[in-house]
C-alpha cells in the first residue's frame, strides 16, 4: 500500500513539473512572434479592435495569441507564419501595424520623392512610426530603363548612404525584405508600353539576385490630372492603364503582389484627383499632402493575408 501511495506521488510531480515547463514553452513562441514582421504576422494582429489604427495595435496580442496554444512550437509558426496569398492584386485588408514596414523599401520616381519627404516630416513631427522604419531609394526622373544602366556620375540612381549604387545593391545593403517599387512616368514615353513593363521585370529580377529572399510589391502608376491628360503624348492615362494592367500580368506570372495605389487616386474619370495633385499648372502628377495620406492608407489596407 505504502509504494502505491508513493507511486501516486512521483507521478503527481512529474505532472506538476510538466505544467511548469509550458509557460516557458509559450514565450519562446511569444518572442518569436513579436520578432518577425511577415504579413501573417501583421493580418493577424491587425485584425483584433484594438488594431484599427497603427497607434492602437496592441504588438503583444501575437504573444497572447501564441501563449494560448499551450506551448506547442507549431503555434508559434501559426501566429507568424507564412501569408496564404503569395502574389497577385492585394485586395482590402485589415489594417497593418507599423512593423509590416519595419523591413520594407520604398523604390521610385520623383512622385515617391514626395512620399519620402511627407514621411521623413511626419516622423520628426506628429507620427514617429508613420510607415514602421521603412527606408526610401528615391530619385527624381528614375524609370526602370534608366535604372537599368550602368552607375557614373551622370546616371540617375539613388543614393544610399551618401553613395550611389544600382538599385540591386542598395536593396541589398539596406537589409529589406519588402521591396515596394513604383516606376513608369519615365519609361513610358520612351520604351513605350510594353517595355516599360519589360524593364520592370528585368529591374526585379535583378534585385531578387541579390536579395532572393525579398517579397516584391509592385505599386501601379498613379494618373495625371485631367487637364494634362493629353492624348498626343505619350505619357497619357490611357496608355497609363495599359501599362498597369501589363504589370498585373508581370505579377500574375512572377508571383509578385500587385498594389494598386492609382485606383485610390483616382477620380471618376480615372484621372489624379485634383485635391491629391500639388503641380496641376506644371507636370500634373506629384502629390499634395492629403494625397500621400490617401496613399499611405491604402498601403496599410493591403496586406498579404
Amino acid at each position: 500500500m505504502k509504494m502505491k501511495f508513493l507511486a501516486l506521488l512521483f507521478a503527481a510531480l512529474l505532472l506538476a513539473g510538466g505544467c511548469a515547463e509550458r509557460p516557458e514553452l509559450a514565450s519562446s513562441a511569444a518572442d518569436v512572434s513579436s520578432a518577425q514582421t511577415s504579413a501573417g504576422a501583421s493580418s493577424a494582429e491587425a485584425s483584433s479592435e484594438e488594431a484599427s489604427s497603427p497607434e492602437s495595435a496592441d504588438p503583444a496580442s501575437g504573444a497572447a495569441d501564441a501563449s494560448s496554444q499551450e506551448g506547442d512550437p507549431s503555434s508559434a509558426a501559426q501566429t507568424s507564419g507564412t501569408p496564404t496569398q503569395t502574389g497577385g492584386a492585394l485586395a482590402e485588408s485589415p489594417r497593418a501595424e507599423d512593423s509590416f514596414f519595419d523591413d520594407a523599401v520604398f523604390i521610385g520616381d520623383s512622385v515617391s520623392l514626395k512620399l519620402n519627404l511627407y514621411v521623413t516630416k511626419c516622423r520628426q513631427s506628429s507620427n514617429p512610426t508613420l510607415l514602421g522604419k521603412a527606408q526610401f531609394l528615391t530619385a527624381g526622373s528614375m524609370g526602370s530603363g534608366n535604372a537599368l544602366q550602368p552607375v557614373s556620375d551622370d546616371s540617375i540612381h539613388p543614393l544610399y548612404n551618401g553613395e550611389k549604387l544600382s538599385l540591386a545593391d542598395s536593396v541589398a545593403a539596406s537589409g529589406a525584405k519588402k521591396v515596394y517599387i513604383m516606376l513608369g512616368m519615365n519609361d513610358l514615353a520612351v520604351y513605350g508600353v510594353d517595355g516599360a513593363a519589360a524593364n520592370m521585370e528585368t529591374l526585379l529580377k535583378g534585385i531578387l539576385e541579390k536579395t532572393p529572399d525579398a517579397q516584391i510589391f509592385v505599386q501601379t502608376a498613379t494618373p495625371l490630372v485631367k487637364a494634362k491628360n493629353i492624348e498626343a503624348n505619350k505619357l497619357n492615362n490611357a496608355n497609363m492603364r495599359l501599362y498597369n494592367e501589363k504589370l498585373a500580368e508581370v505579377c500574375k506570372n512572377n508571383g509578385w503582389y500587385l498594389v494598386d495605389v492609382s485606383s485610390a487616386v483616382q477620380d471618376s474619370e480615372g484621372n489624379l484627383n485634383a485635391s491629391y495633385c500639388s503641380d496641376p499648372d506644371d507636370m500634373g502628377i506629384h502629390f499634395t499632402d492629403e494625397g500621400c495620406n490617401v496613399w499611405i492608407d491604402y498601403l496599410y489596407t493591403h496586406v498579404p493575408q
